[in-house]
């Protein structure tokens, strides 16, 4: 049986491939919990091949708690999500990248 990835293992490996010794210490991944209860992720793609990728904000409002807003742009992907979204904001920043 082979071991499907789960989206965490993924950005991990994201993160490492982008990991040359520079990259690292300029660029990276922050997750942080907002207080509405929520997510924040913000990815740097600056040096990287999407580095000019550039979408509007995109919102979808399930309910007061399950949300999620995304974009691209000035070099980064930024998200923000409910409390039970973080996998969603994940995996919409992997669809783009991988």
């Amino acid at each position: 049986m082979t071991h499907a990835a789960t989206v965490l293992e993924r950005l991990q490996r994201w993160y490492l491939d982008r990991c040359d010794g520079d990259w690292e210490h300029s660029f990276g991944i922050t997750i942080e919990t907002l207080d509405n209860p929520g997510w924040m992720v913000t990815i740097d793609l600056q040096d990287t091949e999407w580095q000019d990728l550039c979408e509007a904000r995109e919102v979808v409002k399930r309910s007061d708690t399950d949300w999620i807003e995304t974009e691209f742009v000035g070099g980064k992907f930024v998200g923000a999500g409910g409390a039970a979204n973080l996998n969603e904001l994940l995996e919409l920043f992997l669809r783009k990248v991988t």
